[in-house]
């Protein structure tokens, strides 16, 4: 097994380590965490403690400089400082596991991949759904017809205290991801962004919380293109349902349904009738039923691949280039809502819609 160096960025306060982007290394032993960067001299403190370094440093850069790691945890869950996070380490010439969701704009995941390519390191991002063994299975069942024919998807957001534009963003990316699993690239999508009922406007456009840039919109509605004849929805509304239970994307045959329910564990349920009703639902479950992931298994099967990504030369199955899908499905609903029309991928505008 290759010994790897691996320095951990942070951001107490703003973003603290996402979800435990720091704390997964600990699970390698052929690992050894060099060093932490935070500019949060406490949280900084409370850091090095947790992860075993005496390499603490508040500038995240000269901790590259002085330490050299081979890969870099890009942890902070505030989205704001992913870009320049990513070129300093892309710089450094590092690869690196990064928090979701990627960025901000499509012209932002645009320089990050960009920067990784000219450095010749590798970028995996944190959407854990997608190389999860039930997911796997789902797709394989799929592949053998258990529900026909597919015909269409249906995703909804979360749709806690953030449904509709921080859903979107937050939330959404997860789906769009899924989406993309079961059936690829999209070739255009229409969206409607609505505000207490009325089309968004320039004053319903406000400053996202935890970086996300601009958000507007209680309730969000997208359809998207794919290949095939083959259509996706998605949606996230402000109502009195809360609990997130239903996020997730649902799968449509022409002999049943296929429910995925989201999350670090998701779960996987099938309605085998053409009616899309009637017949009972039943879990898809792993063989030998295994323990349920958690979010350090989550994460851990991710780096784990994202180090054999390095030593083979290829790229992550979570992927910077999947992940850059994430974010311009999430503004192309923002773009079409202001064009009045179906927008077309790759987006022409990279920048955000709603800053203009």
């Amino acid at each position: 097994m290759r010994n790897w160096r691996v320095a951990v960025m942070g951001r107490t306060g703003r973003g603290g380590y996402g979800h435990l982007l720091d704390m997964v290394w600990k699970q390698f032993p052929n690992v050894q965490i060099v060093a932490v960067a935070d500019d949060n001299p406490e949280g900084l403190k409370k850091a090095a403690e947790r992860l075993g370094t005496r390499a603490a440093y508040t500038d995240y850069r000269q901790m590259l400089r002085q330490e050299k790691p081979e890969v870099v945890s890009v942890a902070p869950r505030w989205v704001d400082c992913h870009l320049e996070m990513v070129l300093a380490v892309a710089e450094a010439g590092a690869s690196m596991y990064l928090e979701k969701p990627m960025a901000r704009t499509p012209a932002e995941t645009d320089r990050m991949i960009a920067a990784c390519d000219k450095a010749r390191v590798k970028l995996a991002v944190a959407h854990q759904m997608r190389i999860a063994p039930i997911l796997e299975l789902a797709k394989q069942r799929l592949a053998e017809g258990v529900i026909g024919q597919l015909q269409e998807m249906r995703a909804r957001g979360k749709e806690d205290a953030r449904a509709g534009g921080e859903d979107l963003m937050v939330l959404g990316t997860h789906l769009f991801d899924l989406m993309r699993q079961f059936g690829g690239d999209p070739l255009w999508a229409v969206g409607r962004v609505t505000v207490a009922g009325h089309d968004v406007q320039r004053r319903d456009v406000r400053e996202g919380n935890e970086g996300l840039g601009p958000l507007a919109g209680d309730a969000v509605a997208g359809m998207f293109a794919f290949r095939d004849g083959l259509t996706g929805y998605f949606g996230s509304r402000r109502n009195p349902e809360t609990s997130g239970a239903r996020w997730g994307v649902d799968l449509y045959g022409s002999g049943g349904v296929m429910a995925l329910r989201a999350d670090m564990n998701p779960e996987v349920y099938i309605c085998a009738s053409p009616r899309w009703t009637g017949a009972p639902w039943t879990r898809l479950t792993l063989p030998g039923n295994p323990p349920p992931r958690d979010t350090n298994e989550a994460n851990r099967v991710l780096v784990a691949d994202l180090l054999e990504a390095i030593e083979q030369d290829r790229e992550p199955k979570a992927s910077g280039r999947h992940a850059r899908w994430t974010i311009e499905m999430a503004l192309a609903l923002y773009e079409s809502q202001l064009a009045g029309g179906r927008v077309h991928f790759p987006l022409k505008n990279r920048d955000h819609p709603l800053a203009r």
